[in-house]
């Protein structure tokens, strides 16, 4: 199979997917840090009851997940997704297109 590039389209949509994948994940980084450490203050939590903290958690995490499910190779449409983790991995398993930025 020779070595195989995406187009600029598909490069393009591929890159805009990992920049909302990062700015989620910081966002929600940042959210669980404060949420966390002021649980108690905000009222989320007490001594006997997680249930709201539970709550936000869950949709703070949600998300995440489902930008990873919707990653897709944008040559043969394949879910990468879960290959993926932050950032679009180098190459799709398979269809063995390139998906990184270099073009040597």
């Amino acid at each position: 199979m020779p070595n195989q590039y995406l187009t600029a389209e598909q490069d393009r949509r591929l890159r805009r997917w990992e920049a909302c994948n990062q700015g989620y994940f910081i966002f929600a980084f940042f959210a669980l840090i404060v949420v966390l450490i002021f649980s108690s203050q905000l009222g989320l939590s007490s001594g006997d009851s997680w249930g709201p903290l539970g709550l936000l958690l869950a949709a703070l995490v949600t998300p995440i997940i489902i930008l990873q499910l919707r990653l897709a190779c944008p040559a043969c449409g394949v879910k990468i997704g879960w290959q993926a983790k932050l950032m679009a991995p180098d190459q799709c398993r398979h269809c063995g297109v390139f998906l990184c930025q270099s073009r040597k």
